[in-house]
């Protein structure tokens, strides 16, 4: 069986070509069982690789997102990225619905620039600052509160840091954060969004990753700076920004975040192809 696959950055910036966080999108993933879509990931080894399939709940077209060790029921960069190859290889247009385990995710785009609409965010636990921010390396004094576990379909930690220069700090104790693994955190890794404002609507942020042992950074994290809209919604707090992750890790990203005053929460940024290629099996 041979399969398509294409390689893209998301969240790219447009003159830097390796910039954003990488993707593999797979063309045609139906009949592959779920051994083999994790085989996949675990061989092409990013943070995650997505596989199109057909769509459900009344969406255009279907995608599953796995990392190399789990899937995942909702992130932003392979949902960003999938749409981007649906729409060529589909037909689909500037605009239609993603479906995947989390739900219908609402994609449209103008040009490369892609923008998910989140699914509504809930808070489901608010964390202990000087916990938290020994976990992360940093003092009390270091985070502002309040921290919290968010969840627009994939779980994470949210965590204001008093400044940038605390931001850039920031290093993960693994044997700490993992208490907070079994709050919802997927595969037992936890994802600590820890992040600072930067100017006039600008965010420096950083992803922040632990299974308990091994600790990562991702470069650009669409699932969690739409956990930070949510927790702007929580705050009573409105507002467009645009999120630079990802240079502490050599791949520099940029992310606009939206929260409209009804709390909608939209998580853009550009899709930039780089190759293609095929996998025997």
């Amino acid at each position: 069986m041979r399969l398509r696959y294409r390689l893209l950055n998301v969240f790219a910036l447009a003159a830097d070509p390796f910039s954003g966080n990488p993707l593999c999108v797979f063309e045609d993933g139906s009949r592959l069982s779920d051994d083999q879509l994790q085989g996949l990931a675990r061989q092409f080894n990013l943070s995650e690789t997505t596989f199109l399939v057909g769509p459900r709940d009344g969406a255009d077209a279907g995608v599953r997102i796995f990392t190399t060790t789990f899937e995942m029921p909702f992130a932003g960069h392979p949902t960003l990225g999938a749409a981007h190859v649906a729409r060529g290889l589909h037909g689909l247009g500037d605009r239609f619905g993603l479906s995947m385990p989390a739900g219908a995710i609402p994609v449209d785009a103008e040009g490369d620039h892609w923008t998910l609409t989140a699914n509504a965010g809930r808070i489901e636990a608010e964390l202990d600052l000087e916990d938290l921010a020994q976990a992360i390396g940093l003092a009390p004094d270091d985070l502002v509160g309040p921290a919290q576990q968010v969840s627009v379909g994939t779980s994470q930690v949210i965590a204001q840091a008093a400044s940038v220069e605390a931001v850039r700090r920031a290093r993960v104790r693994p044997e700490l954060l993992s208490r907070y693994a079994a709050m919802g955190a997927q595969g037992g890794e936890t994802l600590v969004y820890v992040w600072s404002a930067a100017g006039e609507g600008r965010i420096e942020a950083r992803a922040l990753v632990s299974d308990g042992s091994a600790v990562s950074e991702d470069p650009a994290t669409g699932s969690a700076c739409s956990n930070l809209g949510a927790w702007f919604v929580a705050q009573g707090r409105s507002g467009h920004w645009s999120v630079s992750q990802g240079a502490l890790v050599g791949r520099p990203s940029l992310l606009d975040l939206s929260v409209a005053q009804d709390g909608t929460v939209r998580v853009g940024g550009l899709v930039h192809p780089v190759g293609a290629g095929e996998v025997e099996l």
